[in-house]
C-alpha cells in the first residue's frame, strides 16, 4: 500500500518525507486554508520538489468551463500534479478531458460503489472514497472500501487505484491494507500512531536501562 499524506503544512511534508514513507501528498482548499499560505499555486510547487510521488491539488470552481481551465492550469505547475476534481457530473467530464490528455486525476468525494464505477470509467488515476466521514454518519466506511476493491479486481482494464481518505485512525489503515487498496491518503498525527506500541516502548526502556549497566559507549570502543 502507498502512503499519501493528507496535509498542505510544508514542515510536516518535509519531515515526513525524510522518513522515506511518503509515496505523495494530497491537499484540499480546507487543508490550504489551515496551513496559512498565502500562494497556492507557489505552495503546490514547492510540494512538488519536496515528493517525487503524485502530488493532488484541488481545483475550487464547480462549473465544468472553470474547472477545466483551473485544472489545466495546476497540470502546469509539476509532472506529478494530480488535479483533483469533485465526483460531480461536470467533474466526471474534467476528469475525461484531462486523463486524455495524460494528466494524473484524483475524483475525490466518493461516498458510494456506484460513484467508484463511474470515476473508473472517467479515466481517474485515483477514486478517493472518504471513510471517516461515512463513519460519522453511521454508516460503515470500511465496507465501501471492500466493495470498490471488489468491484474494481472483477475488471483487469480498470487502471483506477483506490485512494483511501478521511483516514481517521490505523485502523482505517490496516483494515483497507486488508482488503487491497492500493493507497491510503494519512493525516500526519494518524502517521505518527502508527509507530507506536506499548510494548516497543516498554522493551525499548528496559534495552536502555541494562545497556547503561554495562558502562560501554559504541561511540567511544576501541
Amino acid at each position: 500500500m502507498k502512503f499519501f499524506v493528507d496535509t498542505a503544512d510544508i514542515a510536516e511534508i518535509k519531515d515526513l518525507a525524510s522518513t522515506g514513507l511518503l509515496d505523495g501528498v494530497t491537499t484540499n482548499p480546507s487543508l490550504v486554508a489551515k496551513s496559512g499560505a498565502k500562494n497556492f499555486i507557489a505552495l503546490i510547487e514547492e510540494i512538488c520538489g519536496v515528493v517525487d510521488g503524485p502530488v493532488s491539488a484541488e481545483v475550487a470552481a464547480t462549473d465544468y468551463p472553470t474547472m477545466l481551465k483551473e485544472g489545466q492550469r495546476l497540470a502546469k505547475i509539476a509532472k506529478n500534479v494530480a488535479v483533483k476534481v469533485p465526483l460531480t457530473p461536470d467533474g466526471l467530464k474534467v476528469c475525461k478531458v484531462l486523463s486524455d490528455d495524460g494528466t494524473m486525476v484524483n475524483v475525490t468525494l466518493c461516498f458510494s460503489a456506484a460513484q467508484a464505477i463511474l470515476a473508473a470509467k472517467a479515466g481517474a488515476t485515483f477514486v478517493s472514497p472518504f471513510v471517516g466521514r461515512l463513519d460519522d454518519i453511521g454508516q460503515d466506511g470500511l465496507n465501501l472500501i471492500s466493495e470498490i476493491v471488489e468491484i474494481y479486481n472483477q475488471y483487469p482494464a480498470i487502471e483506477t487505484e483506490v485512494l483511501v481518505a478521511s483516514v481517521r485512525n490505523p485502523v482505517h489503515l490496516v483494515e483497507s491494507a486488508k482488503m487491497g487498496a492500493h493507497v491510503a491518503t494519512i493525516p500526519p498525527a494518524v502517521i505518527r500512531q502508527l509507530y507506536s506500541h506499548p510494548l516497543t516502548e516498554k522493551g525499548l526502556a528496559t534495552f536502555v536501562s541494562d545497556w547503561a549497566k554495562t558502562g560501554q559507549s559504541i561511540l567511544d570502543a576501541a
